[in-house]
């Protein structure tokens, strides 16, 4: 897997150790010439990991929104930028993109991202998995609702058809 898919927090807000885990998978990627593809913010985890794929030689996309280049909010680390229109579009790109896709711990907008790839997974649109970084257990609330939906019968196929679990650094490399 070449172009990583990754989404992640923008707050500035969070726990360290968050800051810790994205700078580490962004100098593996940058260490071993993978392409981060993402969605292109001077924020947060965004730029954490942006910064640190630039800075051992991997190659950084961003997939802008235009509401994100109005505020000034692009990261100055990309090598290339997809301009979008809106979140929609973003979306799209960044699945198109990628060849794995990869959830660090995010909000809201993680969240938007992540059911995206599921749901069009769910339906054909792809066969791509997100892969859930559950650093400190972050996800594990999520996961157990998601268990809960296929287990009352709210998904056709198992849900583990549309993501993985890397509970760990190791892991998650090895899923990449």
């Amino acid at each position: 897997m070449e172009k990583i898919g990754i989404f992640c927090s923008a707050s500035e807000s969070i726990d360290k150790m968050y800051f810790d885990e994205a700078n580490r998978i962004g100098q593996w990627m940058g260490g071993n010439n993978k392409t981060l593809i993402y969605g292109g913010a001077n924020l947060g985890l965004m730029e954490c990991v942006a910064q640190a794929v630039k800075a051992n030689g991997g190659r950084v996309i961003g997939v802008v929104p235009s509401k994100l280049e109005e505020n000034g909010k692009v990261s100055t680390c990309l090598d290339e930028m997809i301009r979008t229109n809106n979140l929609s579009d973003r979306k799209d790109i960044l699945i198109a993109e990628s060849d794995i896709l990869v959830a660090l711990p995010g909000g809201i907008g993680t969240l938007d991202e992540v059911f995206t790839v599921m749901a069009a997974a769910s339906i054909g649109y792809h066969r791509k998995k997100v892969v859930f970084y559950n650093v400190d257990g972050f996800y594990d609330k999520l996961l157990n609702v998601l268990d809960e939906l296929q287990m009352k019968g709210f998904s056709r196929r198992p849900m583990s058809d549309f993501y993985e679990v890397a509970n760990s650094f190791e892991e998650l490399i090895n899923k990449i």
